[in-house]
């Protein structure tokens, strides 16, 4: 399980307790410090905004929690042998989309199938050379992993004529099947509880009180609208303040974000306190320039990843260099729950409709993991498959 250390349930749920009945408190107050479950950032200042601080503090508290146990699919069709899958990646640089691709190959090795990824290099006429390819292949499947399907439209219409079920991860911002474009299913946790639960974050450490800076890829539509809920979400708070709203493409984050970073710390100093990006990946590459400016590890500004948990990004929170916090994508459990649907499409079956709960990781309760990998899912699958 990638080194997750599990608190036990007696503990865990006198902690939760703890954060929520001082997270009520907060709210009546109105000049607390944070909840025991968030490390308030502001030591004399009173909270910003008591009510929207408190419900904060609360969702914060009830996301932290290590201990859920699986509540996916118990039921489905056994295993339908001799398929071959592609997964054609926006772009396996992005540690979301490699995590993802590394899940479907664990899963197909179980199940008995053949996998081939592909990779669109980031780019539009990459990833539809990359689709392209895919249909011309004439797999049992393909997976539409991190890019908008609507963007390779001739390539979706040629798979969709050739019946060949096309199953998105993070594709569009809903989980679920969709009509237009025709995806079987698309996977992925709940835009919206991702979004607000990174923005709820920032409110209760902060006390209410923050300068943000958010970063986003608006050539993706997903990642824009997940940037969007994040921004409504921060201004419930009329004690926090959005400074910039960056937009650097993903592809690009490598040679851009140490610019724009510099940049933001030369105009905003020690306003800047905060900031949400709606991919870990960012703050791997702002590193050298906030330590080139001079500031701590550990911060401010204090970072934290609206998606996707990869590896390096627990590492940066555990090591407290420049990320404090992540909103993880349960990688490996994707990579199986898709599997899982594409043997529901091969069956003549519907789609699961399973939802991984949103979960959020600091050092206080990743206890040195790597991922986040809840339990029960292998196990699960192995069920219901045969396997």
């Amino acid at each position: 399980m990638h080194g997750n250390r599990k608190a036990t349930p007696g503990l865990a749920k006198a902690r939760y307790t703890a954060a929520v009945l001082l997270a009520a408190a907060t709210a009546l107050a109105g000049c607390e410090r944070g909840s025991s479950g968030v490390s308030s950032d502001s030591v004399t200042a009173p909270v910003g905004c008591p009510a929207v601080h408190a419900r904060a503090a609360a969702e914060v508290a009830r996301a932290e929690r290590t201990d859920i146990p699986w509540n996916g699919p118990t039921g489905g069709p056994k295993a339908v042998s001799g398929r071959n899958i592609v997964f054609v990646a926006q772009t396996m640089t992005n540690p979301g989309v490699a995590g993802a691709a590394s899940g479907v190959r664990e899963a197909a090795r179980v199940i008995g199938w053949k996998t081939r990824v592909l990779d669109g290099e980031g780019t539009p006429a990459g990833i539809q050379a990359a689709m392209s390819e895919a249909v011309a292949l004439k797999p049992s499947g393909i997976v539409v992993g991190g890019f908008d399907p609507n963007s390779t439209s001739q390539q979706v219409a040629a798979a969709n004529e050739a019946r060949i079920p096309l199953i998105g991860w993070h594709a569009l911002a809903s989980p679920g099947p969709s009509r237009r474009p025709r995806l079987f299913t698309n996977v992925t946790t709940h835009l919206g509880e991702v979004a607000a639960i990174s923005a709820q974050w920032v409110i209760a450490r902060s006390d209410g009180h923050a300068g943000v800076v958010l970063i986003t890829d608006a050539s993706i539509p997903f990642a824009r609208d997940k940037s969007e809920l994040i921004r409504k979400e921060l201004a419930t708070c009329e004690g926090v303040k959005l400074l910039a709203y960056e937009n650097i493409p993903i592809a690009d984050a490598g040679s851009r974000t140490p610019r724009e970073i510099s940049s933001l710390l030369a105009r905003f100093r020690s306003a800047w306190t905060h900031s949400v990006a709606i991919n870990d990946l960012y703050f791997a590459d702002a590193a050298p320039a906030f330590r080139a400016a001079g500031r701590k590890g550990s911060g401010p500004p204090f970072n934290i990843g609206a998606g996707d948990g990869d590896p390096s990004a627990f590492q940066r929170i555990e090591s407290r260099q420049y990320q404090a916090a992540t909103v993880p994508e349960p990688l490996s459990l994707q990579g199986w729950q898709i599997v899982d649907e594409f043997n529901r499409a091969f069956a003549g079956r519907p789609a699961s409709g399973y939802v991984a709960p949103v979960h959020l990781a600091t050092a206080a309760n990743s206890h040195g993991a790597t991922s986040w990998d809840p339990s029960g899912y292998r196990d699960g699958y192995r069920k219901i498959w045969g396997r």
